[in-house]
């Protein structure tokens, strides 16, 4: 039976490195700018900007920026969970959701993303099933080629 469910996806990869710094990868400012942004900003409930190295947290609200773009291409969102270890749900592009799941299977570090509520759409070129979905198997592509050899495989010259 083909699954034709264009609302949600599943990307995994593994690693050859702890959970702690994958998580750390996924959860602070810092982290998120080794491999994913040009720029992570997270704003505690109060309004406060947490520092680079600062995890993240419950209802923080976020805004990203990607190499390439100028800063009126933004992602804005909300954290909806982080358990501080191995866990984070953020909300993403077309308000679908964004879950981190780490864990470790046959010695391996595993990152498990899943992206849910997808909109569907019937113009191709705004597809966020296949954007987001070839944007993620970039991303973690490129957090393995960081975590693992320290090569950032991102066009940092268009930025």
């Amino acid at each position: 039976m083909i699954d034709n469910n264009w609302t949600k996806f599943k990307v995994i990869g593994d690693f050859n490195t702890d959970i702690r710094s994958l998580y750390e990868a996924w959860a602070t400012p810092e982290g998120l700018e080794k491999w994913f942004l040009r720029k992570a900003e997270f704003y505690t409930i109060a309004g406060r900007l947490r520092e680079p190295e600062e995890f993240i947290l419950k209802e923080d609200a976020y805004e990203w920026y990607w190499h390439g773009f100028d800063d009126s291409a933004v992602e804005k969102g909300q954290i909806l969970e982080a358990n501080g270890t191995d866990f984070i749900k953020f909300s993403f592009s077309g308000n679908s959701i964004v879950s981190i799941n780490i864990y470790t299977r046959n010695g391996v570090s595993i990152v498990e993303l899943t992206q849910v509520n997808i909109p569907e759409e019937s113009d191709p070129s705004k597809n966020l099933f296949v954007q987001c979905q070839v944007g993620w198997t970039f991303y973690m592509a490129n957090l393995k080629s960081i975590m693992e050899g320290g090569i950032d495989l991102r066009n940092k010259k268009w930025s």
